[in-house]
């Protein structure tokens, strides 16, 4: 118990440096603001597919839900080979999140449900394996925003930046004058997050939903061709801000509560 509590403190300490950094950066930290974990499952076939839905509705989502959490599951659009499942937690506070961790070692309701998913043998996996981002909500969209039911399609952008400085001006950007273009020209936010750990580093990632694809396309080319983009972009302070964009696009799974 007393290494539980020094590691949960020193876990809330990290999110008061991050905090702490974003206040310097301009930004405001006073606002509570939602920690995502999103997952990159690498799965071993098309059937593995089934029993990691099975894992998440009989267990994940049951247990994340209990402590406040959404749970969003998504496949690849493309549904490519081998298969490929993305999965988000989203949570309310970084002890949210680190209190969550650490019961699903010890939850008898949890292992009880996930026993089957745990008891699988070596040589039938269910995934090569998972990578883990952790995130840490903007401030101009603290808190997850469910999309409609008309979702189709769902665009996964991270922004990598080539120094700290300038992922941080990123995020005041999207912060300070893009986020209310997004929602003007109908690029439909989901989350937006700085990494707080995982690859690419320093870098954002944020998720867009759309019906389809169509609607990407035509809405895209609003945000691209407006004044307010072209007037923004070329401003210094924004000058060098992203190094490379990786895009993603993905369909909601079955089961998925996005």
């Amino acid at each position: 118990m007393e290494r539980r509590s020094f590691l949960k403190k020193s876990a809330l300490a990290t999110g008061a440096v991050v905090s702490a950094t974003n206040l310097k950066a301009g930004t405001p930290s006073a606002v509570e603001k939602d920690i995502y974990e999103l997952r990159v499952y690498h799965l071993k076939s098309g059937g593995s597919r089934n029993q990691l839905k099975k894992f998440y509705t009989e267990a994940v989502i049951p247990f994340l839900n209990e402590r406040g959490a959404k749970v969003g599951a998504f496949n690849e659009y493309s549904k490519e080979d081998p298969p490929v499942m993305y999965t988000l937690h989203a949570h309310k506070s970084l002890a949210a999140y680190f209190d969550a961790v650490q019961d699903m070692r010890t939850d008898a309701a949890f292992l009880k449900a996930a026993k089957d998913y745990m008891s699988l043998p070596a040589d039938n996996p269910v995934f090569d394996r998972y990578e883990t981002f952790l995130l840490e909500a903007f401030d101009g969209i603290p808190r997850l925003k469910e999309p409609a039911k008309n979702r189709g399609l769902f665009e996964l952008r991270t922004y990598e930046s080539y120094n700290e400085d300038a992922g941080v001006r990123k995020v005041k950007m999207f912060n300070d004058e893009e986020l209310p273009l997004f929602e003007k020209v109908g690029l439909h936010s989901v989350f937006f997050g700085q990494h707080l750990a995982g690859q690419y580093m320093p870098a954002l990632t944020y998720m867009l939903w759309f019906a389809d694809m169509e609607e990407r396309e035509a809405n895209w080319a609003k945000f691209v061709g407006s004044a307010e983009w072209n007037a923004m972009k070329d401003k210094p302070e924004y000058a060098n801000t992203v190094s490379k964009v990786k895009k993603r696009f993905l369909i909601p799974a079955d089961f998925s509560q996005l």
